[in-house]
């Protein structure tokens, strides 16, 4: 993470690692430029050997701060170089007129100050340093033959002037570099969430059409599959039986058309949502439409109160579906010629019943098959339940419940009739 947030920071600004490279070659190369200076203008400076001890202590000062800057890392190390620094710095002092020497001081600071992220320890080097040049300038003019107290408050003022003047401009633009760069690296960072999210989001869209076109293939394999099978068996059990009971036949060919007509539709249904075009009615509609082809040219009788509910399509299809398998298993293995339908609602609870008047049988010897047991499981999965209740010659009862959605109220239009 953090050699990523220091790639994002490379982007628009420079790194903190070549900031503080560059910064150590303007402070050494401005100390080096310093120190010429100072050199050349004592160069008449007297007793004779005072050059000299002012070559050798500008020398010294900047081969240290060299190691300092380029070779010392531990702590330790560099207290005692600016130990040395505060040294060479007073011989400088008491050998030279003074001129530019608070100049090596604030270009020694600038370096301590590139170094250290706390801004409470840069004052208080500064103030440190500041009392240091005061002093070791008064003890320096004290040595001095011609001593000018005027000079030396007036140039005590200006360099004062020069240490606060420095601390404030480098390091508020040191402060100010800093905020920008860790503004900067959140902002990249956001970026880069963004970024991530989106292509999380793409992939969760690819995988949310790739989950809901395996629901529809196993939808297809449980429904149409299922009806088509069916189909098979009731026109082959009619072919057997045509000759000796001409009505039975009849009644499972019809039953077979039902079925066909069912595992038609689904396969329908399931082509649109594949090509995203799905076009339905509303579930009253589509409940209507089922009970009216299962009474069309079967004649069944179906009587139905239902009311106008909006479910969500996983709940919708769940309903329509047990409505057709329930009419088909009625037909097909109850004999039955007559439905009745409920579809209400009641304090958030959705109540479907399907009652036949089939021939019935004992509820324990009920053997739920393909249809009947994967009622179980998807009414769990939508948080609802599903029973059946059955006695002989006392027809077959379907009974379901569901939680109902917060938009799917009646629209108090809950009719009764005949199909």
């Amino acid at each position: 993470m953090k050699k990523e947030r220091e790639q994002l920071l490379s982007a628009r600004f420079i790194r903190p690692e070549k900031l503080l490279r560059y910064g150590k070659l303007l402070v050494f190369f401005s100390l080096l430029v310093v120190c010429i200076i100072v050199v050349v203008v004592n160069r008449q400076a007297t007793p004779n050997y005072s050059l000299w001890v002012i070559l050798a202590a500008a020398g010294t000062l900047l081969l240290e701060n060299a190691i300092k800057m380029w070779s010392v890392t531990k702590r330790s190390q560099k207290i005692a170089c600016y130990v040395a620094d505060t040294l060479l710095l007073l011989v400088l002092t008491f050998f030279t007129d003074g001129t530019l020497i608070s100049t090596l001081y604030v270009i020694i600071l600038s370096e301590f100050y590139l170094t250290q992220q706390n801004l409470s320890g840069n004052i208080a080097m500064g103030a440190c340093s500041v009392v240091l040049f005061l002093v070791m300038s008064g003890v320096s003019a004290s040595f001095k033959e011609s001593l000018d107290i005027w000079r030396v408050v007036t140039n005590s003022v200006n360099d004062l002037l020069i240490f606060v003047m420095h601390f404030l401009i480098l390091n508020f633009t040191l402060v100010i570099y800093r905020k920008n760069n860790e503004i900067e690296a959140t902002l990249s960072e956001l970026n880069e969430s963004n970024r991530k999210l989106k292509e999380a989001y793409s992939e969760l869209q690819a995988v949310t059409v790739l989950e809901e076109r395996q629901r529809i293939a196993r939808e297809i394999h449980d429904t149409a599959g299922h009806s088509i099978t069916t189909v098979i068996m009731q026109t082959e059990a009619a072919r057997l039986v045509i000759d000796e009971d001409p009505q039975d036949a009849k009644r499972k060919i019809i039953s077979a058309n039902l079925q066909a007509k069912h595992a038609l539709e689904e396969l329908r249904k399931s082509v649109h949502l594949l090509s995203g075009a799905e076009k339905r009615g509303s579930l009253k509609e589509e409940m209507l439409q089922i009970l009216h082809e299962s009474s069309d040219g079967t004649g069944v009788s179906v009587r139905y109160e239902i009311d106008d509910i909006s479910l969500c399509d996983a709940k919708a299809r769940f309903v329509l579906n047990t409505l057709r398998e329930g009419i088909s298993n009625g037909l097909r293995h109850g004999g039955a010629t007559a439905f009745w339908f409920s579809f209400t609602e009641r304090g958030g609870i959705v109540n479907f019943l399907l009652s036949d008047n089939g021939k019935g049988m004992h509820l324990s010897d009920l053997k739920e098959g393909f249809g009947l047991s994967g009622m179980h499981s998807r009414a769990a999965g939508l948080g609802g339940t599903v029973w059946f209740e059955t006695e002989p010659d006392e027809g077959f009862e379907i009974h379901l419940t569901l939680p109902s959605d917060p938009q799917g109220k009646p629209n108090t239009a809950k009719q009764e009739g005949n199909s």
